[in-house]
Parts: C-alpha cells; structure tokens; sequence
C-alpha cells in the first residue's frame, strides 16, 4: 500500500500505529509529534492509533501523548487498510508475533531494541522483513545523539587512526532494592535477558556501529538478588530468571579487542551509557550522562597542548542534526534521538532506500548476545554467528 499524498503537494503523508502504551512508547510518540516541527523536509506523519491491553490506560495514553484513536486489540490494528507504518514498542516477548503479522501485512515496520528475545526469533523477523519487501528501522537511538554520531564520522575519517581499543559500560541502579518487585524485566520469558539485553544490547550496537562486527567473545553474568515481591509490597517470593550483571571481553574483526559491562547494581548510576575508542591516531570518549560533549584527544597537537578536548556538539553547520534545533551551545537531551531515527528513516521511506539500524543491525546484535549467553555458561571463548 503506497502512503497517501497530501493534497497540493509532493510530499508523502505516513500514517502510524503505536504499539506499547509505556515509557518507550511515549518516547516514540514525541519522536512523531515533533519531527515535522523541526524538520521541514520530513515526510509528514499522522499519529493515527495507540494500542495497549488496558483499555483505560490506553485511552489515557492517547490524550496524553496525542494520538487520534485508542485500541486493545493489536492484530485489528495490525490488519488496518488506512496505516501505512506499524511501530512496536512492547516488551520484547511480544516483538516477533507482531513484527511477523505486520510484515505479512505489507506494513513499514519499527521496532524497539533488542529484536528479540532470541537468536531463531530474530531470524524469523528478518526472514519475514525480507520476504515481504517492507523497511524496517530498530530503534537503537543512540546512534542518533549528535555527538555519538560526530564520534561516528570522526572514525570513518580516519581521525583516530587504526582502532585498538573499545571499552563500554552501561551502568544504573534501579534494580538494587531487594525489596522492589518481579517487574517483567526481572523474567526471562517476557524480557529474553536482564542488563544483557536491556543495557548490554546498546553498548554492543554502538561497539559494532564504530568499531565494526565482533567476531568473538568471553562472558560472565551474575544475579545478585535471586528472589523477590510477586508485586509491591507482597510476602509471596518467586525467582529471578534474568541476569543483573554482564561482563564481556570481546574482539572485533578489524583486530581490535574490547571489554563491555552492563548492570542495574551500581549504585549512584543512573544512565551511565558510555565508551571510549583509543586508536593509532588519538582517542574519543563520550558518556550518555553528559550526551552534549564529545571528548577528543589527537597525538597530532602540539606536545604542550596535549589533552582531551571537550567539543559541544551542537554548532549550526559543523555537527549532525544541529541545524534543526537551536543556536550553539543551547543544548540537546535523550529524547532528541528519537527525533533524529524517525526522521532519517521518513527520508528513507520516501526516497525508498534504506538506513540504519535495521532489522538486519538487530540480528547482529542478537547473534552477540546469544553467544554472550553462551560463553557465560561454557566460561569459554565462543564464536559470534
């Protein structure tokens, strides 16, 4: 079904749904509101459905983040004639069942990161991608902070030289109380893993992203509270089934070696997503708690006037995105990014080529996870694929 044209006008109209009525969902939901407001030459979108399995909330969802319908049933939506772009931002349990129905349903698809649950669940969302023709976009909008993405084009021009190094870590807190209750991300059914793929998943994206493909690894995992709440402030107990912290020695393809942390034990980190890249010609280093700055250091300044140099990235005409938003310096934040993916892949849509990351970005990402799993259980080395 091709989009429907705006009348007077060439440019193309893309009508979503949105699946997942929570916090991503409401991060996507601004995505869509705002990018026509601040990039004109976007293909328009109509916030058209929101569906949930509480009625009630649902309904909330739409007034509060602007939808024009409400729904509870997913596969009605999914079958709809009159939408054009199916975005999935449910827990990961439910992403292959819907990305496979709108797939077959001739839909453009959006999905939250990880893919999946699974490496044979991934596999099939790409066999069903592929199959139908459809694009697909993951939503792993950390490549889509300007400075991760000026980080991008300062490796991809050669300014930090042949790669060595890629250490990252992604580090929060939330989980430490053992009095907090089994939430869905503390079951393996629902979540596939715990900070493997809830944190892990992003940081092993942007290693792959700047660094290229990892070839093999080693991993350890642990669950530090084994047993908690069935819901708040319940006596009744039942286990843990995910990890709560994941510890990866990795090597790339290109040669390079790297470690990879990720936990929700750390104790005064609340969004700690960061990494840093030494190669043969300088370092960068770059950390989600302060996203404006990029920091720099290059072996080719003068040896009195060697350090790490902190560059805002936010100058009109010198660092990704920043023409859309404001003057230098005035600042971006975490839901920028949503922005930035909806709007390089509307410019894809219509101009029917691709962008990344997509679901094929995912399956990568999945394979690493998977031999994570692996090499945590063998406590051996494991190839990734």
């Amino acid at each position: 079904m091709k989009p429907k044209e705006q009348a007077g006008k060439q440019q193309r109209t893309y009508r979503v749904a949105l699946l997942g009525t929570k916090f991503m969902g409401k991060a996507h939901s601004q995505a869509y509101r705002n990018v026509n407001m601040y990039f004109p030459d976007a293909p328009t979108v109509e916030r058209v459905v929101i569906c949930g399995r509480n009625p009630e909330e649902t309904e909330q969802a739409r007034s509060a983040f602007g939808w024009q319908e409400a729904s509870a049933d997913w596969r009605s939506v999914v079958a709809r004639d009159d939408i054009d772009i199916i975005d999935v931002s449910t827990p990961g349990n439910m992403h292959c069942e819907m990305v496979v129905a709108a797939a077959e349903a001739g839909k453009q698809i959006v999905c939250e990161k990880p893919l999946a649950n699974t490496l044979e669940e991934a596999e099939r969302m790409v066999a069903a991608v592929e199959a139908a023709g459809v694009s697909h976009l993951l939503m792993h909008n950390y490549r889509r902070v300007p400075a991760v993405a000026l980080a991008k084009r300062m490796v991809d021009d050669g300014r930090v030289g042949d790669i060595y190094h890629f250490r990252a870590r992604y580090l929060q807190d939330w989980a430490l109380s053992p009095e907090l209750e089994l939430v869905w991300r503390f079951d393996a059914r629902l979540a596939g893993s715990g900070a493997l793929g809830d944190l892990g998943a992003h940081v092993i994206d942007l290693g792959r992203y700047l660094c290229g493909e990892i070839s093999e690894l080693a991993a350890t995992s642990q669950t530090f509270i084994k047993r908690r709440p069935v819901a708040a402030g319940s006596s009744e107990m039942a286990d843990v089934t995910v990890d709560d912290a994941a510890a990866l020695c990795v090597r790339f393809e290109n040669g390079a070696i790297g470690t990879i942390e990720a936990s929700r034990f750390a104790p005064g980190r609340k969004n700690h997503n960061t990494f840093e890249i030494n190669g043969s010609k300088g370092s960068i280093t770059f950390d989600l708690e302060n996203l404006n700055i990029l920091r720099y250091y290059s072996v080719d300044d003068q040896p009195d006037a060697q350090g790490f140099h902190e560059i805002i990235a936010c100058s009109l005409g010198k660092h990704p995105y920043a023409d859309a938003w404001w003057f230098d310096g005035h600042l971006l934040g975490y839901e920028h990014s949503f922005t930035h993916m909806i709007h390089d892949w509307l410019q894809a849509l219509a101009s029917g080529t691709s962008t990344h990351p997509s679901f094929h970005d995912g399956l990568m990402n999945q394979k690493v996870l998977d031999a994570s799993s692996r090499a945590a259980e063998s406590r051996r080395w494991e190839r990734v694929g």
